[in-house]
């Protein structure tokens, strides 16, 4: 990795990521007045006073100096190593840029494993994210949406957890596609233990990313605040299954905020758990059921998703000259081309070679010199008409 920041920029950096909570607002405005190594200084050196760290209790900042006199960034960093992993600072050439859309918020650094460029992969990226209890039908649909995103060359986020976000993981990679997951913890902290296997497919073929230290454990808090990141990273989030309450909610709000693109998925207005996703849908986000919608919101110019159409009916066959003759034909009883020429206000041989061709369609019945509109089309004139 080229360095963009010095080696004390980003051992102060490593330090306050074990000081610092993920999107804590004020240590991010103490952090861009006085920079990351002057910061560091005033939370490890000589008591402060009011004015040189304001906005925070004197308990609040006792619990930096703690944690900041504990702190071994080249310990954290050396681990990282070990693991073949790497940590990002703002001002690298991997940082993504996007990040910095959450001001004061933005991650402190970045834990990274894994061989791809993270910046170059999140300029492409979706989130798909959901429900931890998942139906087997948002694990089918959060799976073949990241298949498809990841065979048309999008990179799919999630955050590693059960259901929704497993399912999406797992959909990418067996496209042989990118994905990242964003954990709650460190890099090398399995979470769940039984994603540990995902996991190490993640970071064999994809990102694995976290604010957080080599060895931190996740807390309820850690997973809420990780879901800026996740909407951050991404030109757009679409939820896939989601109670009222959901987690994945307020990633698709987070995203809102930013000016990311929101996407729901609906499913059956009977189950609570996408109740929150219709929610989301009533109140501004677009409806997408498969990739190539996803792709034609969030992708460049050009990228439409195919026109959608029902079946092809015999009817969508005619041209309008056949169309006009078919609608003057009788429900019932033969007729002749003179018949249906003045009806239809075309001439008789028009009419004669449009009846020929309905002949050919299946429309129509010859007997000698009359015709009869044939019995599977009775129906379909008879409904045209306003019949039964």
């Amino acid at each position: 990795m080229t360095s963009g920041v010095s080696e004390e920029e980003r051992r102060a950096r490593a330090a306050l990521t074990r000081v610092v909570e993920p999107g804590d607002e004020r240590a991010g405005r103490w952090l861009r007045r006085h920079g990351p190594v002057e910061l560091l200084a005033r939370l490890t050196g000589p008591a402060l006073t009011e004015d040189t760290l304001p906005g925070a209790g004197e308990q609040r900042v006792q619990g930096y100096r703690t944690r900041a006199a504990t702190a071994s960034p080249e310990r954290d960093l050396e681990r990282v190593a070990e693991l073949g992993g790497r940590f990002l600072c703002p001002g690298d050439p991997e940082w993504p840029g996007q990040l910095d859309d959450l001001g004061d918020a933005r991650p402190v650094g970045l834990w990274v494993r894994g061989r791809p460029d993270l910046r170059i992969w999140a300029l492409r990226s979706v989130a798909v994210v959901g429900a931890r209890a998942c139906t087997p039908y948002g694990a089918h649909v959060s799976g073949s949406l990241a298949s498809g995103l990841a065979e048309r060359g999008w990179v799919v986020v999630s955050g590693a957890a059960y259901g929704v976000d497993a399912a999406a993981h797992r959909g990418a990679l067996s496209a042989d596609g990118a994905t990242v997951a964003v954990l709650a913890c460190g890099v090398d902290a399995v979470y769940p233990r039984g994603h540990a296997e995902l996991i190490r497919r993640v970071v064999e073929q994809g990102v694995v990313v976290a604010e957080l230290p080599p060895g931190a454990h996740p807390t309820r808090s850690r997973f809420v605040l990780r879901n800026r990141v996740i909407a951050a990273l991404s030109r757009g989030t679409v939820v896939v299954e989601a109670e009222y309450r959901s987690g994945s909610l307020a990633t698709a709000r987070a995203a809102e905020r930013l000016g990311r693109f929101t996407m729901g998925v609906p499913g059956p207005v009977t189950s609570g758990l996408s109740a929150g996703v219709h929610e989301l849908l009533r109140t501004g986000a677009v409806l997408v059921t498969d990739a190539d919608e996803v792709v034609e919101l969030v992708g460049d110019i050009g990228d439409l998703a195919p026109a959608r159409r029902g079946p092809v009916l015999p009817h969508d066959l005619l041209g309008p000259g056949c169309a006009r003759v078919l609608e003057a034909l009788p429900a019932s009883g033969a007729f002749d081309g003179r018949d249906i020429a003045a009806r239809a206000g075309t001439t008789p041989d028009e009419a004669l070679a449009r009846l020929y061709e309905l002949h050919s369609l299946g429309f129509v019945e010859r007997h000698g010199d009359r015709w009869q509109l044939a019995t599977v089309a009775t129906t379909g004139s008879n409904a045209r008409r306003g019949g039964a």
